[in-house]
């Protein structure tokens, strides 16, 4: 089995995409998450690639979210859309980092993931409120390169 395979339980994904899926409750913003071995970029430029790839940047409001992940490098980049990066200061997502990254150092990978997601989730909904006819423009499922 490879990194990517073994980063996470079956369970924790679930975990994960339950996490996702409270998270775009309170707001129209979507939230992807990637995970892959390793990447020869710099981070945040390869979660961008993959932010294209997903169709992510197609949303209607322009408020997609990746995380993303390179097991092997122990790197991880979180990249938001027009939409978001237009209205929101420049360090915006360093408060959702940096309780990622707490997480993390403990080994409690999902753990980090799922309070990284629900905090996205509190931030957008303060920009991008749920409202009324609110559809899921993306999968909640986690991608895999």
């Amino acid at each position: 089995m490879s990194q990517v395979e073994d980063f996470l339980s079956r369970e924790d994904e679930q975990e994960i995409v339950e996490a996702i899926r409270v998270a775009e409750k309170n707001t129209s913003g979507e939230i992807r998450v990637h995970i892959e071995q390793t990447t020869s970029k710099v981070p945040f430029d390869r979660a961008l690639e993959v932010f294209h790839d997903l169709k992510m940047n197609e949303t209607q409001q322009k408020n997609g979210v990746l995380f993303y992940f390179a097991v092997a490098d122990k790197s991880f980049a979180i990249c938001g859309d027009k939409g978001i990066n237009d209205l929101v200061a420049d360090d915006f997502w360093d408060c959702t980092k940096d309780k990622m990254v707490e997480q993390f150092k403990t080994g409690n990978f999902k753990k980090g993931i799922v309070d990284g997601i629900l905090n996205a989730g509190e931030q957008l909904k303060k920009y991008f409120p749920w409202s009324e006819g609110d559809t899921n423009e993306l999968s909640n499922e986690i991608s895999k390169g």
